[in-house]
């Protein structure tokens, strides 16, 4: 398999050999959905919290009285059927939404994104991509010229320049090769990757 290369002008610049243990996976949707899912529910912090009917702030006072009113009986205004009551099955804030994956699972997955990429032609490899000052407007002019408006840009080391620049482009996130997650490889409709960082891609993953 080959991917398009491209300059910093957004000219075509040829091929290059894409590695078969990184590109030539059968797409596997079923994989790719587990590891997203697990990727974003091992983000979630659990930090959110409701309260019992013990914690909510109320009076202990017994709100009418038992009988001869004609209404319910109630007792305390916490109960979870009051408005301002108590949850009955309240969120503790230590609650754990960590998905286990393994390391296999995931190195497949990734290459499947990979591949799947690759034959979407969502994928470009690029010689390098710098700026000379870190001004946003310096790098979206120049991913303008190269028709790219939303991009996950792959590159071997992280250029201060570059990261400072893309900081507020809303749809352009660079990321050194450890950082490429499943998400972030899904969302941005074009892929544009370092040669360099493209070696350290195949040494990371193809060995699933």
């Amino acid at each position: 398999m080959e991917l398009k290369m491209m300059n910093s002008q957004g000219e075509a610049a040829g091929t290059t050999p894409a590695p078969a243990a990184l590109f030539g996976r059968d797409y596997n949707e079923a994989l790719i959905h587990q590891i997203v899912v697990a990727y974003q529910a091992n983000a979630r912090q659990g930090t959110r919290a409701q309260k019992d009917r013990q914690e909510v702030k109320h009076s202990t006072k017994k709100p009418w009285r038992q009988k001869g009113t004609g209404r319910a009986r109630a007792g305390s205004t916490s109960s979870p059927i009051w408005r301002g009551g108590g949850r009955t099955f309240p969120n503790s804030p230590d609650e754990n939404f960590s998905h286990k994956v393994n390391k296999k699972m995931f190195r497949a997955g990734v290459c499947s994104i990979f591949s799947k990429l690759a034959q979407d032609d969502r994928i470009v490899v690029i010689d390098g991509l710098s700026i000379d000052a870190p001004k946003t407007k310096l790098l979206a002019e120049k991913l303008k010229a190269m028709g790219l408006e939303s991009a996950l840009i792959i590159t071997d080391a992280m250029d201060d320049n570059l990261y400072l620049a893309s900081r507020n482009l809303k749809n352009v996130l660079v990321v050194e090769p450890r950082y490429a997650d499943p998400l972030s490889l899904i969302h941005y409709k074009k892929v544009v990757v370092t040669k360099s960082a493209m070696a350290k891609l195949e040494e990371m993953w193809g060995q699933a």
